[in-house]
Protein backbone atom coordinates (compact mmCIF):
# COMPACT_ATOMS: atom_id res chain seq x y z
CA UNK A 1 0.00 0.00 0.00
CA UNK A 2 1.78 3.14 -1.33
CA UNK A 3 2.03 5.93 1.91
CA UNK A 4 0.41 9.27 0.97
CA UNK A 5 3.24 11.98 0.86
CA UNK A 6 1.05 15.25 2.01
CA UNK A 7 -0.94 13.46 5.03
CA UNK A 8 0.48 15.07 8.44
CA UNK A 9 1.79 12.50 10.70
CA UNK A 10 -0.56 11.57 13.49
CA UNK A 11 0.99 13.09 16.17
CA UNK A 12 1.02 16.41 14.27
CA UNK A 13 -2.82 16.24 13.47
CA UNK A 14 -3.36 15.46 17.59
CA UNK A 15 -1.36 18.76 18.54
CA UNK A 16 -3.76 20.88 16.05
CA UNK A 17 -6.55 19.23 17.70
CA UNK A 18 -5.91 20.57 21.02
CA UNK A 19 -4.35 23.92 19.76
CA UNK A 20 -7.96 24.26 18.43
CA UNK A 21 -9.17 23.31 21.69
CA UNK A 22 -7.43 25.68 23.91
CA UNK A 23 -7.70 28.33 21.34
CA UNK A 24 -11.55 28.06 21.61
CA UNK A 25 -11.52 27.28 25.17
CA UNK A 26 -9.50 30.97 25.75
CA UNK A 27 -12.34 32.83 23.59
CA UNK A 28 -15.25 31.11 25.29
CA UNK A 29 -13.19 32.55 29.02
CA UNK A 30 -12.73 35.72 27.61
CA UNK A 31 -16.35 36.56 26.52
CA UNK A 32 -17.63 35.06 29.75
CA UNK A 33 -15.77 37.48 32.12
CA UNK A 34 -16.23 40.22 29.77
CA UNK A 35 -13.39 41.12 28.07
CA UNK A 36 -14.54 40.65 24.30
CA UNK A 37 -18.21 41.23 23.15
CA UNK A 38 -20.52 37.67 22.27
CA UNK A 39 -20.32 38.50 18.88
CA UNK A 40 -16.60 37.10 18.84
CA UNK A 41 -17.79 33.35 18.75
CA UNK A 42 -20.08 32.82 15.55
Amino acid sequence: MPEQPDAPPPGRRLNEDWLAVIVGLTLLTLVLIGALPGSVIP
